[in-house]
């Protein structure tokens, strides 16, 4: 990871913390896919994506969340809940383009 990606992750899990949520694992990986914070919300689990962006030449950060980075989230999410139960899981995006930071809940979903 660049030395500017892990400083988005640590303002992302700063700017979660400071609305409540509690971080539990960064950087989780498996073969296929990553998350790159996973977030307890009261009784939900919160799969992040936080994207950085300094430009907008090429798209904002909400538009790198492919379909195809979706799906690899996704996979590492249900590597992650594999033998673990959870009542409600979602999948958040923390957006950084530039100094703005936007909190997406519910980006997308599971299917």
């Amino acid at each position: 990871m660049s030395a500017a990606g892990a400083i988005a992750e640590a303002r992302a899990a700063d700017y979660l913390t400071a609305r409540g949520l509690s971080v539990i694992a960064r950087n989780y990986r498996c073969r296929g896919g990553e998350i790159d914070l996973v977030c307890r919300d009261g009784a939900s689990l919160v799969f992040v994506e936080v994207r950085l962006r300094t430009s907008r030449h090429f798209g904002g950060a909400a538009a790198s969340i492919t379909p195809a980075k979706q799906r690899r989230i996704v996979l590492a999410a249900n590597h992650y809940l594999a033998g673990k139960p959870w009542p409600a899981c979602r999948f958040d995006a923390v957006l950084l383009d530039g100094e703005n930071i936007d909190w997406i809940r519910n980006a997308f979903d599971a299917s």
